[in-house]
């Protein structure tokens, strides 16, 4: 932990190397974040790009170092939000078609495929939650939304994709659940 503290105010002193260090640590998960927004692989890398331009631009703006992933996050959001409502405005998310799986493990396939099911507001904070680990508080503050919101939010995807797999997962479901 304290390693990566150093790192934190090295890069605020704009240090490259340790900045290109935090991005390469952290780019998995800004990966499965922007993924769980926007729905291919080409805007989620744009997103990330957005995001390392931002952030090295804005590093000086970091209240507390232990808080640079929240941080991080929160910019990756706000970023996938813009790229999300600039591609709505052109072209209809259905005529869209859907990319490969980023993971290469069958498993992975057929979880993506769950999430991608979820409304964005839902899929969002079951992947903050579930995959990168951020608290219900944590969340709240991310996304600037109610503690309870977020535990909704969580209550209600679960119970979404605990129907989906009730209805049996190898039935294509149309609408977004």
């Amino acid at each position: 932990m304290e390693e990566k503290l150093e790192l934190i105010k090295k890069a605020r002193r704009h240090d490259s190397a340790a900045f290109s260090q935090l991005m390469q640590q952290h780019g998995q998960s800004m990966y499965k974040v922007a993924r769980a927004v926007l729905k291919n692989d080409e805007d989620v890398a744009d997103a990330m790009q957005e995001t390392a331009l931002s952030c090295w631009e804005k590093i000086g703006t970091l209240k507390k170092e232990q808080y640079f992933k929240t941080w991080l996050i929160r910019i990756l959001i706000n970023h996938c939000n813009t790229i999300y409502k600039k591609r709505s405005r052109y072209v209809l998310d259905q005529l869209l078609p859907e990319t490969a799986a980023p993971e290469d493990a069958y498993a992975n396939v057929e979880w993506m495929e769950l999430l991608q099911r979820l409304k964005e507001k839902y899929r969002v904070v079951i992947v903050l939650y579930y995959v990168e680990g951020f608290r219900i508080r944590e969340i709240a503050d991310l996304l600037k939304i109610s503690e309870s919101a977020v535990k909704e939010r969580l209550s209600t995807a679960r119970k979404k994709m605990e129907r989906y797999y009730a209805q049996g997962k190898g039935e294509v479901i149309c609408e977004k659940i």
